[in-house]
């Protein structure tokens, strides 16, 4: 599997104190993935090096239980001894919180491990007051494990986790630390713009900040066992994850598979449910059955604190269902009504939901050119729009909340289009992570604060007096829209819906005012921009580190003479760095661009590209610029400060 974490011992064949050639070769014949995933190495490769006797590859495992404002630990740590010796060691364990003090620890004296032997060790730690962890609050401990033989340390292990509760139920949905949480998901493909799958580790990071900002809390790793860094940036940042593997299967791969991501992922505080399977067509039907009995064998045995569920798209009630214990519906969001009638005791939540397609700055059907509107209008015959499906939800409280599909557009399944068209539409984002009207719509539903957001563009030459389209997504209670100021009439909102008018086309100034309680609390607008005149980039962060390895997003605006975006720009830009940095690629989010992720030249896709730049080793400002014929050209500095940088070929 490209996915699955995998490992060999090379001991016996190393040329010890010579030279060593190590080859990984890839055989791609066969697909795996559910989208265009390419081919090569999309993961970390690492060579470690331990003591003979050290503690295993995920040779720990800590639950906790909370109860009367303090945290038992549980501990288990495996120990190896690949000696020929009976080897007596001692085992040290010790929980440091955020800021590295000590809040545990537990010494486990004289554990006698036999030649080329495993052995578990069990200890038990209590954490008072401990800081719990949850998507607002993503408070991490850190257990740190040295083993020591004859008085001398042998291996330093460290284990991140976090200390939190969850809870599934079929009347009232799911419950985080005691509190019902709204799960307010995405479902997400390895796949980015410039990179294809082969995301830096920054890159991951990144994806989660802009879910976050949509206000997105839970990732459903779709359809394969994710990359340790992206659960790295879900547990550091705050989002709650569906950890699901690629193989629906009882057999020696199958399991094997299963076992490495449950004993990789089960210390992340992030992780909330494993899935075993999405849509299978077993899953209603008796081999369905049988296989996923044994799938949940191994989950139990390895990891009892979590949840077992599968992501279906027929047949619930049948085949595997008895065995889950959250039922994932695909789709068919009304068929919940039916199961929750007729299965009052089961958990429901929704795997994958919405499927709307759009895209992004498109405002209407283009068969030819290969876009959909990104009116929330648009759904392939399986799926829903985003108000359809989420309207749905919301307002049942036994389910516990669900995963749109998807987050960002990927390659591959261009439905409802196909070649020469290459990307989704799905996302609520595009490939670049730029959002999409929809985006919006989620924000106005899944955050505290007001959301107003008008669309579409106001740049219609050669439509005046033709009525357009124009909607708000928002969370507030009545929006005006106004036309060069004159008003156009006041609208309420739906809970779950927007608000809409038919505007004849004029060039200028289109605004919507939206009010809560009858005071104004936000505006928006929409303006007829001028032609073409610079490129500004921004960057997502002006500081990274000169580490060989972390990434800057830099995004490019095409705007007007006053610097307003200009939405229907497609002109040719050219990317290039100067100082400690290189780029690795380029991007639009234009679902049907045959243009190489490899740049430096990229079109803008209405108004946007994007360019990924990696740093060098080298501390120092690294400058981006990008160039247009006819176009001033746009910079932006990026400082490089100095950091390690780990060991890497």
């Amino acid at each position: 599997s490209g996915y699955a974490p995998f490992r060999f011992d090379i001991t016996d064949v190393a040329n010890v104190g010579g030279p060593n050639v190590l080859v990984v070769h890839v055989d791609a014949t066969e697909h795996e993935g559910w989208f265009y995933e390419g081919a090569g190495i999309y993961r970390h490769v690492w060579l470690v090096k331990t003591h003979p006797v050290h503690v295993p590859q995920w040779g720990t495992y800590v639950t906790c239980e909370v109860a009367g404002g303090a945290a038992d630990v549980r501990v288990v740590t495996e120990v190896a001894n690949q000696t020929d010796a009976l080897t007596a060691c001692r085992v040290v364990s010790t929980i440091v919180d955020a800021a590295g003090r000590t809040v545990a620890r537990a010494d486990l004296d004289a554990v006698r491990v036999p030649p080329w032997t495993d052995v578990d060790r069990e200890q038990r730690l209590r954490i008072a007051s401990p800081a719990l962890w949850s998507p607002d609050a993503p408070n991490r401990y850190t257990l740190v494990t040295t083993l020591e033989v004859g008085g001398a340390t042998v291996d330093r292990y460290e284990t991140p986790f976090g200390v939190r509760t969850i809870r599934f139920d079929a009347a009232q949905g799911f419950f985080l630390n005691g509190r019902r949480v709204e799960i307010k998901g995405t479902c997400n493909h390895q796949d980015h713009a410039g990179v294809g799958a082969a995301l830096p580790d920054r890159l991951h990071a990144f994806r989660v900040e802009r879910l976050k900002q949509m206000g997105v809390n839970a990732y459903r790793t779709s359809h394969n066992p994710p990359a340790p860094e992206l659960l790295d940036a879900c547990d550091r940042l705050g989002m709650m994850v569906l950890d699901e593997t690629r193989l629906f299967s009882s057999g020696d791969e199958g399991v094997s598979q299963l076992e490495r991501m449950l004993r990789r992922d089960r210390n992340r505080a992030c992780v909330i449910a494993w899935s075993i399977a999405n849509e299978e067509p077993s899953q209603g039907t008796a081999l369905g059955l049988r296989v996923a009995e044994s799938m949940k064998r191994v989950v139990r045995r390895l990891d009892p604190t979590r949840p077992v569920t599968a992501a279906m798209d027929q047949a619930w009630g049948t085949g595997f269902t008895p065995v889950l214990d959250v039922v994932g519906f695909n789709y068919r969001a009304p068929q919940t009504d039916a199961f929750h009638q007729t299965h009052p005791a089961m958990p429901i939540w929704g795997t994958e939901q919405g499927s709307t397609v759009s895209t992004r700055g498109i405002y209407a059907n283009d068969a030819e050119r290969g876009y959909v509107s990104a009116y929330d209008v648009n759904a392939p015959w399986w799926a829903s729009t985003a108000e359809a499906w989420y309207e749905h939800f919301a307002v049942r409280p036994w389910l516990a909340g669900g995963f749109i599909w998807t987050g960002f557009d990927y390659r591959g399944e261009p439905t409802p289009y196909a070649w020469p068209c290459i990307s989704s539409h799905f996302g609520a984002l595009d490939t670049c992570g730029n959002a999409k009207d929809n985006f919006y719509y989620y924000q106005a539903q899944w955050i505290d604060r007001p959301v107003l957001h008008l669309f579409p563009h106001w740049n219609w030459a050669g439509k005046e007096g033709q009525a357009i389209g124009v909607w708000c997504h928002t969370n507030l209670d009545r929006v005006e829209l106004l036309l060069n100021g004159r008003s156009l009439g006041t609208r309420d909102v739906p809970r779950y819906g927007h608000a809409a008018w038919k505007v004849p086309y004029a060039p200028g100034t289109l605004e919507a005012r939206g009010f809560r309680g009858g005071a104004q609390v936000l505006a928006d607008r929409r303006q007829t921009t001028g032609p073409a005149a610079r490129v500004v980039l921004e960057a997502d962060r002006h500081e990274i580190a000169a580490d060989g390895e972390d990434v800057v997003v830099v995004t490019a605006r095409v705007v007007d003479a006053e610097g307003r975006t200009v939405p229907t720009a497609a002109d040719g830009l050219e990317f290039r760095t100067s100082g400690p940095g290189r780029l690795l690629g380029v991007g639009n989010g234009d679902p049907s661009s045959h243009e190489s992720d490899r740049g430096p030249r990229r079109r803008a896709f209405n108004g946007l590209a994007a360019a990924i730049v990696g740093a060098a080793r080298t501390p120092g400002a690294m400058r981006v610029e990008a160039t247009a014929p006819g176009l001033a050209t746009g910079a932006v500095e990026v400082a490089c400060r100095g950091a390690p940088a780990r060991p890497s070929a």
